[in-house]
This record gives structure tokens, C-alpha cells and sequence, in this order.
């Protein structure tokens, strides 16, 4: 597929974000440009608003597959590009758009070079939320595609293009979404006494929050506890009856974010009793650590090598990423993929460097055809 090809998929795509599970326009647009490959080597499925696509192997002897994420952002795009999203207040935020076109670059190549082994493109929604990749690894029809060895990548801003970069063993940390409601008893500031504060209490608890990863955890475990917002009250001189706080919950262990959770949930009964308030907990999405197999990185270094592109040894992330739990089932690996931006994941303005589709494209295929 050519450069101009190329650039047309992407910014095609970037126009249409969409949120998880709602991603039709997508899965409509990657099911139109599948259809203009050669058929003979492949078999096509859809889940949900994902699909799959099995490409024959002339002489098969394993199937090795490659994840990419369809969905995007709630951010309202500031990028002023001419391809901006069409979608007011969504955006890929997150290169996602890029995503795809390498997959769907790397599929071409395919279909029109048939490789040895089976391959395996699964285009899988919700990876920002609600997660897509459990339900999807779950699925009666992801059975049937299901691969010995899976790969993906993921754009990194801050790297130069032509650069990628993974490790063995943790890449990437278990995540968990944390929601607490807290409901007690509202009035007018000139009667503290008849109320029951909830600004009171939920600036309290976010204060406690911090001792658990400091005081309750094992100083040797890595983990962090945020609260990244705060709603409550309606004026001024209100006491408030309502207060809700919004925040992650990010370890390095599996088992750490249980004890975690424990933690918070004996606290809120505590702040029950002593706020004279009804507190409920919502964790949302939880995603599973990204755990690279050494075996297959250490392969992978070798075939990066014989590429274009530079290799660069990764630090672990306590970022999160629903990869992580088909790499929980399947030995595998992600990498990063340098898209030179000055502006970060989840940024209004990320513009990645579109040079990085090529390396992608080259990386990821030489990964399928050899690992």
C-alpha cells in the first residue's frame, strides 16, 4: 500500500472517532477496506462492533496475531487540523487511528505475500472503556482465531520516529477505575449542626486515601492511588448533601490492587459511622497488567534489528492497557512505536508524525512473519 494510501486511511479514520462499543462507522469503514484485498487466504468475522481476520499460511504450523484498538476518546479535539474529528467532543487522543492503518497496511502485505503460519489482525473495541479485550478473549468466535502468539503496539509521543521500544516482563501496570458516592444530609452554612457535610467528608477521605498505599502496602510494592476529580455542592452557602469522587488505582502487583480495594472499602464503612453517611464504591473498567514474554521480546529485538528501525530498552509504565489480559492467556508482547509529538497520550493536540505508519508497518509484519 502506498504512502498516499496510507495517509488517506488515517486521517479518514481520525475524523470518525468513536467511543467504546459504539464504534460503527469504524468497524464499517475497516470492513470496507477489507474488502478490497485479495479473499483467497482470508476469513473475516465481526464481534460486537470488532472484527477478525484470519489470513492462510501456506504452510502453517502456528497462528500468530496481531491486536489493534478501534475506539476513541471523549476529548474535544484542538489539533486545528484539516482532518480534525467530524465527532464534536471525540477525538483519537490516543493514535488509535494509527492503530489501524498499520494493521490495515500489514494486512495488505499479507493477502498479496501469503506468509508461512496463520495470521491473525483483531480489531478490538472499548480498549479506552468500557474494555473490549476480555469480553472479546471470552467470545464463542474469538475460539475459533484463537492464536498461539499475540502481539501490539502502542504510539509513543515522546519517542523519535523509527524507534520502538518494549522490555521483558512488566510493561505496563494493573489498572483500576475508582468512583465513591457519598450521600449524607444537606442544609443552610448558617446551620452546620442539622447537616451532615459531605464536602467535610470527602475531602477527608481523600486525604486518608494516601495512607493506604503509604501505610498499608508493603513499601517494596509499587502502586498509587489517585483522585483526579472532585464534584459536590450547588452554592455557596449550601451545605452540601451529595459528594463524588473520581480516581484510578494503579499497581505493579496483580494481587496489590485487591488488598487495595479492601482498604478502601473498610474505610468507607468507617466514614459511614463517623460522617453519618450512606458511602457507595464503583471501580468501573479494570484492566490486567501487560506482562511481556522474555522469549518472544528477545526474538523480537533480533528481528528489529534487521530492520529500519532503532531498538530502545523500555522502563515499566503504571499506565494502563486491556491488552493485558490477552497476554494474560497467550504468551506475546506489546511495544512502543515513536510518533515524535510533542503533545502526550490523551492530548487535545497530539499530532503524531505519520512517518511512524511506515515503521510500524514494516516492524509489525517482519514480527508476524518470523517470531
Amino acid at each position: 500500500m502506498d504512502r498516499d494510501k496510507l495517509l488517506n486511511i488515517r486521517r479518514e479514520l481520525h475524523q470518525i472517532p468513536e467511543l467504546g462499543f459504539q464504534e460503527f462507522k469504524t468497524q464499517s469503514y475497516l470492513l470496507e477496506q477489507i474488502k478490497l484485498l485479495p479473499q483467497d487466504f482470508l476469513t473475516v468475522e465481526t464481534w460486537k462492533t470488532g472484527i477478525l481476520v484470519k489470513v492462510k499460511g501456506t504452510q502453517s504450523v502456528k497462528t500468530i496475531a496481531y491486536r489493534t484498538d478501534i475506539d476513541g476518546l471523549p476529548i474535544k479535539e484542538e489539533t486545528a487540523l484539516p482532518f480534525s474529528s467530524k465527532h464534536d467532543g471525540q477525538m483519537h487522543a490516543c493514535g488509535h487511528d494509527l492503530h489501524m492503518t498499520i494493521a490495515l497496511g500489514v494486512l495488505e502485505n499479507v493477502t498479496r505475500n501469503p506468509p508461512q503460519n496463520d495470521i491473525v489482525l483483531i480489531f478490538q473495541p472499548a480498549e479506552e472503556g468500557p474494555g473490549g479485550a476480555l469480553p472479546m478473549l471470552e467470545s464463542d468466535v474469538f475460539q475459533t482465531f484463537y492464536p498461539d502468539i499475540i502481539t501490539a503496539l502502542h504510539i509513543a509521543p515522546e519517542l523519535p520516529v523509527g524507534t520502538v521500544s518494549t522490555r521483558s516482563g512488566l510493561l505496563f501496570a494493573n489498572t483500576s477505575e475508582l468512583f465513591i458516592d457519598f450521600k449524607g444530609k444537606g442544609g443552610h452554612a448558617a446551620y452546620p449542626h442539622l447537616t451532615n457535610d459531605m464536602v467535610v467528608a470527602a475531602s477527608n477521605f481523600v486525604s486518608q486515601l494516601q495512607q493506604i498505599v503509604a501505610r498499608k502496602l508493603d513499601p517494596i510494592e509499587s502502586a498509587v492511588v489517585t483522585v483526579g476529580k472532585i464534584t459536590s455542592g450547588t452554592v455557596q452557602n449550601v451545605i452540601a448533601e451529595n459528594a463524588r469522587l473520581e480516581g484510578t488505582i494503579r499497581t505493579a502487583n496483580a494481587s496489590i490492587i485487591a488488598e487495595i480495594k479492601k482498604a478502601i472499602e473498610e474505610m468507607a464503612k468507617g466514614y459511614e459511622q463517623s460522617h453519618h453517611c450512606e458511602i457507595s464504591i464503583d471501580y468501573g473498567s479494570n484492566y490486567y497488567q501487560v506482562y511481556n514474554t522474555k522469549k518472544y521480546v528477545d526474538k523480537f529485538k533480533q528481528i528489529v534489528n534487521d530492520t529500519s528501525a532503532t531498538w530502545k530498552q523500555a522502563n515499566p509504565a503504571m499506565t494502563g492497557e486491556d491488552f493485558g489480559y490477552f497476554l494474560r492467556d497467550i504468551p506475546g508482547f506489546m511495544f512502543w512505536l515513536g510518533v515524535s509529538s510533542p503533545f502526550g497520550l490523551h492530548h487535545s493536540k497530539l499530532n503524531p508524525n505519520e512517518d511512524a505508519i511506515a515503521t510500524g508497518i514494516e516492524v509489525v509484519e517482519a514480527t508476524l512473519r518470523q517470531l
